[in-house]
């Protein structure tokens, strides 16, 4: 059972606005909460739309003073909010206020409540208010503490303005709070917002602090969790929003156009341009496939081939089957036998329906809070399909491009997804949701693209999960080239008991393709007639740098 308390802060001024157009008199003595927004929608609606579409909570209460009290009542009536659970403070004047802290401990206590509880302040604007409030709420019930909602500041916000968290990454506890602390006193860029979870163990606490603080200018919500935190030692969590946040604190005229205009311009271009990314191929040039068996390797992308993923923006979630990799439609049915026969049935259609799901997965553990803004992805390729399954990692490449158009989609960083974590994180989708034999090369070559040198020593996989992985010049390269079979063995087959062959011989290998190298052109045009002669397939290899602007976001 949870509860959710609404804290909404004293109204605007007309004469603090300093409105020198005339056009906002009408909005004089109006509550910030309840300015209006895009479409004529209020600031308070985006929260109150938020949690009401689904029945999270047991009930949901509104704190205000009596000054303002009105106005929010009138807005109960037009919207569906019980009346009876707006909290009337008593208070008429700004030197007259409780704080912020007392408003909560007085919601508390007048309407006895003994739950588990929610606070948001509800005049206060996430940049992308449709999150998903229920992810908030199972990472909380996930975490033996309270847990605080915090973003990364943007450029040009000061840390001094805002309560600033110290997240453990592993363990997600805020290790510090400090609210509007001075320059220099910390790194962190996380800023904590109006937006927390208490356990109902934890609420005595609220009247423990306003005893130690008769000041009202002291009673605000920042210095209680920087005392909860430092001093008590209570255990609080962060989960992050991966998103920016709005009219927060005390802000004026500019700030309120500033955001209608950037709502203005998001609602207009609300579908956003489709977001694309491509992940290379690769070759193994040494120690291939020793990534296995906590070996040294080089690999290097090629930008012969590469597989791309794009994602849309779109109503529902929509994950499109490519014509030829996915066939849903045949000629016949001895069209559909051969096709079996020769391509099977490895699509890449649940590789992208498994990555969404690792991805929500991750981001749900490692206390990331999503949108719920849905998306259509589609793929393409140019590998071969009969040489993806064993030499290329085709696999990898639409699993490593879908992750990268996720990540643009919902704002995610690579401080939050570091790339050796990555690479992890595409070999898990393979390995633990759709079972395929795999090691971390190709996920680590993918990632950081280029010419990469890779130790999975033992010491190092154990010590921290990851190798240590270093790019190399690739800078006066010779010319490679690279040779296949036209119609090769199963590599299914070829790699199923690669582990027990390298116990054996040590000289494991996919079969049915060869990388090499030539500084004659001559020869090189003669080992390519030879090969062609002997039905395969020739090609020189073109090194794909990541300084490739290619390899950038495409959309």
């Amino acid at each position: 059972v949870l509860c959710l308390i609404i804290v909404v802060g004293v109204a605007f001024s007309y004469n603090f606005w300093n409105d020198v157009t005339g056009l906002y008199g009408h909005l004089a003595g109006v509550p910030k909460a309840l300015l209006p927004g895009i479409g004529g929608r209020k600031v308070l609606d985006f929260w109150w739309e938020t949690v009401n579409t689904r029945q999270l909570f047991s009930e949901v209460y509104l704190v205000t003073n009596a000054d303002k009290y009105k106005h929010y009542e009138r807005w109960a009536t037009a919207n569906g909010f019980p009346v009876e659970n707006v909290v009337n403070d008593g208070t008429t004047t700004l030197e007259g206020r409780l704080g912020a802290v007392a408003d909560l401990e007085l919601a508390i206590r007048s309407r006895r409540l003994q739950d588990d509880i929610m606070v948001i302040a509800g005049d206060m604007l996430c940049a992308d208010q449709n999150f998903d409030i229920a992810q908030v709420i199972r990472f909380f019930r996930s975490k033996p503490g309270e847990l605080v909602i915090y973003y990364e500041l943007e450029e040009g916000e000061k840390s001094s303005s805002r309560g600033i968290v110290e997240v453990c990454p592993d363990t997600h506890r805020v290790t510090c709070f400090l609210e509007k602390p001075q320059q220099g006193r910390t790194t962190s860029r996380l800023a904590s917002v109006v937006f927390y979870c208490l356990r109902r163990e934890t609420l005595p606490y609220l009247s423990r602090f306003l005893s130690l603080q008769p000041c009202v200018q002291n009673r605000t919500l920042g210095l209680f969790w920087e005392w909860l935190i430092n001093e008590e030692k209570v255990p609080v969590f962060g989960m992050k929003l991966p998103t920016g946040f709005q009219l927060i604190g005390q802000v004026g005229l500019d700030d309120y156009t500033k955001w209608l205009a950037r709502y203005s311009a998001k609602q207009q271009g609300s579908a956003g341009k489709p977001i694309s990314y491509r992940s290379y191929a690769r070759v193994g040039l040494m120690g291939n496939p020793s990534d296995g068996f906590h070996g040294k390797t080089i690999a290097m992308t090629v930008s012969n081939f590469w597989a791309e993923v794009t994602l849309t923006e779109s109503q529902s979630l929509v994950l499109l089957p490519h014509p030829l990799n996915d066939p849903t439609e045949f000629g016949s049915l001895q069209d559909l036998y051969c096709i079996s026969c020769k391509e099977g049935y490895l699509g890449g259609l649940r590789l992208l329906q498994a990555t969404c799901k690792k991805f929500y997965q991750f981001c749900s553990e490692q206390g990331i809070a999503l949108s719920k803004q849905n998306f259509t992805l589609k793929y393409d390729t140019n590998i071969p399909r009969q040489v993806y399954k064993f030499f290329f990692p085709f696999f990898s490449a639409i699993v490593s491009a879908t992750l990268k158009c996720l990540m643009k989609f919902f704002n995610i960083t690579d401080r939050d997804l570091p790339k050796p974590i990555r690479a992890n994180f595409i070999l898990n989708v393979e390995t633990d949701e759709l079972f395929i034999t795999a090691g971390l090369q190709d996920r680590v070559v993918q990632v950081y693209e280029g010419l990469v040198y890779m130790d999975f020593s033992k010491e190092l996989m154990g010590k921290r999960g990851y190798g240590e992985y270093i790019p190399m010049d690739m800078r006066d390269l010779p010319t490679f080239w690279l040779a296949y079979l036209g119609d090769p063995s199963d590599s299914g087959r070829i790699h199923s008991n690669v582990r027990q062959r390298w116990l054996n011989v040590k000289l494991p290998g996919s079969g049915g393709a060869v990388v090499g190298l030539c500084l004659d052109s001559e020869r090189l045009m003669a080992m390519k007639d030879a090969f062609q002669e002997a039905g395969c397939v020739f090609c020189v290899i073109v090194p794909f740098s990541p300084t490739t602007t290619s390899s950038q976001c495409r959309n």
